[in-house]
C-alpha cells in the first residue's frame, strides 16, 4: 500500500477517538471521584500482534506500560482469547504497574466472529482477530495494609491484592467467582464493583467502535494504515535523533529516601546519541529498596516513552513505533527494574517522576533550548481512608462510620525554560490528572478543605523564574489514617543554565493548634479536627537572574 499521508492523518484520528471514546464512557460511568473527577485512567488500542496503535491523552505514565498488560493478558491465554472475554491484571510482575492500576483487555474479532457462537462455547480458536483494546484505571483501594493501598510497605504483599491475568468475562458473561474474590479484599466494594463495571462498559465500547472502523474500511486497508502508521512513527522518532549531535550525555539525580531508612536513592543514566538511534542506560542507579519506591521495568519504559515523545511534539501518534529506535538499559534488581517480591507502590508516582528529571537533565546538555529546568518532580500523593481497625473493637459499622478511601494527587510548580516562566499549580510529567473539585471531595467523603492556593515564591530564581507550587489543607471529621508518598521534601528540583532550584515541599499536621512536620512517606492515625497541610515542591529556574 502506498503511503498517503491524508488518509494516514485521518486514520490516526479515528483510532485516537475510539480511544477517547472510550475514555468518555469510562469516565461517566464510574463511581469513584479519584476516575470520575480526577480521571485517573487510560484507554488504548492494539494491534493483532498487540503493538500500541492509539491512546488517548490520558496518564502519560501508562504510555509504555500498557503494551505489556496486553502482552502478559496474550502470553498467558496463547490463543485462547475469544469475542466476548475481558482479561483483568494488576500484578507488577506480570505486565502491571502497581496494585491500585487495574488493567483490561478485550479482543476484538470482526463481526462474522460474533454470529458463529457455537465456535466460542466450544473454545475453538477464531481467526479473524483484529486488535485488541485496552483500560487502565487507578482504584482507590484494593486492600493491603492501609486504607488506598498505597502503604510505605517492604513487600507488595502488603499493598493489596494481587490479580496475574485472568478473564473476568467470558464470552460476554462475567465470572461471578472472581469478582465476588476481588470484592472480598478490598474496603469499598460497593464503588470497586461500579468502577470495574465501567471499565467493562469501556471496553465493549472500543470493541464495537474498532469492529465498525473495520467493517467500513475493511481488514486490508485498516491494517496497512496500522502498519503505515507505526513506520511513521519510528521515522519520525529516527528524524528526532539524528538531529541531536553525536555524544554521551550523562546526569543522575536522587530521591529523598525509600520510606524505611533517611538515604537518599540514587538514578543516574546515560544517553547515547548515535545517528538515528539512541541507547538510554540507567546502569549505576541504586539497587531495589527495603521501602515502596521501586519501579518495575514498565515504569522505566513509560518515563523514556514520555520524554521522547515531549520532543517529538504534539502531532504524531501515540504508538510502539516510537520505541523502536530506542534501546533501554534497566538492569535488574535495581530501583528502576525491581524483581518480585519488592514493593512498588510509590515507583509509579514517585520514581517515575524523577527518572524522568534525570533523563531530561541529561537532554539538557544535547538541546538545551528544548528542556526545562526541573519541574516539581512529585505527585504528593496522599491516601485517606477508615478501616475497621480504627474504630472500637466490636463494634458495629453504622451509615457513618463505614470505611472510605480517598486517593489524591497534588500538583505544584513546573520548571522554567530558556524563554519563559514555568507554570504554576499544575500536575506536570509522568501525572495528567485533574484535581478532585472541592465540592465533590466534600460530599463523598468526611472531610473539608480550608485551604486550595497557590504557594506563592515557592519557584526557583532565575532569568525566568520556575513555577510556584500548591497549598491544600484537609480537615478531617473522623477518626482515620493518611498515608503520604512524597519526596523532594529534602533534595530540591534542580535549576539549569544558573537558575536556582525550586523550593521544597512540606508535609504539615496542625493538632490543638501544633504544628507537627511529618516524612515525606509514612502513615499517621488522624483524630476529628486535624488538619493536613500539603505543600508542595515549585519548580527550577531558567538562567541567572540579572542583578538591575
Amino acid at each position: 500500500m502506498n503511503f498517503d499521508p491524508v488518509r494516514v492523518e485521518v486514520f490516526k484520528n479515528l483510532f485516537a477517538a475510539i480511544a477517547e471514546e472510550m475514555g468518555t464512557v469510562l469516565r461517566k460511568a464510574s463511581y469513584s471521584p479519584n476516575i470520575k473527577e480526577r480521571r485517573d485512567f487510560s484507554c488504548a488500542i492494539f494491534d493483532h500482534r498487540g503493538r500500541l496503535i492509539a491512546q488517548a491523552a490520558h496518564i502519560p505514565v501508562h504510555l509504555g506500560s500498557m503494551p505489556l498488560s496486553v502482552s502478559a493478558a496474550i502470553d498467558h491465554f496463547s490463543g485462547d482469547l475469544h469475542p466476548g472475554d475481558v482479561v483483568i491484571l494488576n500484578d507488577p510482575f506480570h505486565g502491571g504497574t502497581h496494585l491500585p492500576d487495574i488493567t483490561m483487555v478485550s479482543p476484538v474479532y470482526l463481526a462474522s466472529s460474533l454470529s458463529r457462537p457455537d465456535a466460542v462455547q466450544a473454545g475453538k480458536p477464531v481467526d479473524d482477530l483484529i486488535g485488541y483494546v485496552a483500560s487502565r484505571a487507578h482504584h482507590s483501594d484494593v486492600g493491603g495494609m492501609t486504607p488506598g493501598s498505597m502503604p510505605v510497605g517492604r513487600e507488595i504483599f502488603q499493598e493489596g491484592l494481587i490479580i496475574p491475568p485472568v478473564k473476568l468475562v467470558k464470552a460476554g458473561r462475567i465470572d461471578m467467582a472472581i469478582l465476588e474474590i476481588i470484592l472480598a479484599n478490598v474496603r469499598t466494594p460497593q464503588e470497586r464493583r461500579g468502577d470495574l463495571s465501567a471499565q467493562i462498559a469501556a471496553n465493549q465500547r472500543g470493541t464495537e467502535r474498532f469492529m465498525d472502523l473495520v467493517t467500513r474500511n475493511g481488514l486490508e486497508q485498516t491494517v496497512g494504515i496500522e502498519e503505515q502508521l507505526l513506520s511513521y512513527a519510528e521515522r519520525m522518532t529516527r528524524r528526532l535523533i539524528e538531529s541531536l549531535p553525536d555524544g554521551n550525555y550523562r546526569f543522575s539525580d536522587y530521591l529523598d529516601d525509600d520510606g524505611v531508612s533517611n538515604q537518599p536513592v540514587l538514578i543516574a543514566v546515560t544517553i547515547t546519541i548515535k545517528g538515528d538511534a539512541a541507547r538510554v542506560d540507567f546502569t549505576g542507579s541504586a539497587p531495589q529498596q527495603a521501602g515502596s519506591i521501586n519501579a518495575v521495568y514498565a515504569i522505566t519504559l513509560s518515563a523514556v516513552y514520555y520524554v521522547f515523545r515531549c520532543l517529538l511534539g504534539p502531532d504524531l501518534p501515540n504508538n510502539s513505533g516510537c520505541l523502536i529506535p530506542i534501546e533501554i538499559i534497566a538492569p535488574s534488581g535495581t530501583v528502576v527494574n525491581a524483581l518480585h517480591p519488592a514493593a512498588v507502590a510509590g515507583g509509579n508516582v514517585e520514581t517515575s517522576q524523577r527518572i524522568v528529571d534525570v533523563l531530561l537533565g541529561a537532554f539538557a546538555q544535547a538541546c538545551p533550548t528544548r528542556i526545562p529546568a526541573a519541574s516539581q518532580g512529585t505527585m504528593n500523593n496522599v491516601t485517606i481512608g477508615r478501616q475497621s481497625s480504627i474504630l472500637e473493637s466490636g463494634k458495629q459499622f453504622g451509615v457513618d462510620d463505614q470505611p472510605f478511601a480517598y486517593y489524591e494527587t497534588i500538583g505544584g510548580g513546573m520548571g522554567a525554560r530558556y524563554n519563559s516562566t514555568g507554570p504554576s499549580a499544575l500536575h506536570s510529567h509522568m501525572t495528567n490528572t485533574l484535581n478532585t473539585p472541592i465540592e465533590a471531595l466534600e460530599y463523598a467523603y468526611p472531610m473539608r478543605v480550608l485551604r486550595y492556593e497557590i504557594r506563592s515564591g515557592s519557584g526557583g530564581e532565575g532569568e525566568f523564574r520556575g513555577g510556584d507550587g500548591i497549598i491544600r489543607s484537609f480537615q478531617v471529621l473522623t477518626e482515620c489514617q493518611v498515608t503520604l508518598l512524597s519526596d523532594r521534601r529534602k533534595i530540591p528540583p534542580y535549576g539549569l543554565n544558573g537558575g536556582d532550584v525550586g523550593k521544597i515541599g512540606e508535609n504539615l499536621l496542625i493538632r490543638n493548634g501544633e504544628q507537627i512536620t511529618l516524612p515525606g512517606k509514612g502513615t499517621v492515625d488522624l483524630h476529628p479536627g486535624d488538619i493536613l497541610s500539603i505543600r508542595t515542591p515549585g519548580g527550577g529556574g531558567f538562567g541567572v537572574k540579572s542583578s538591575l
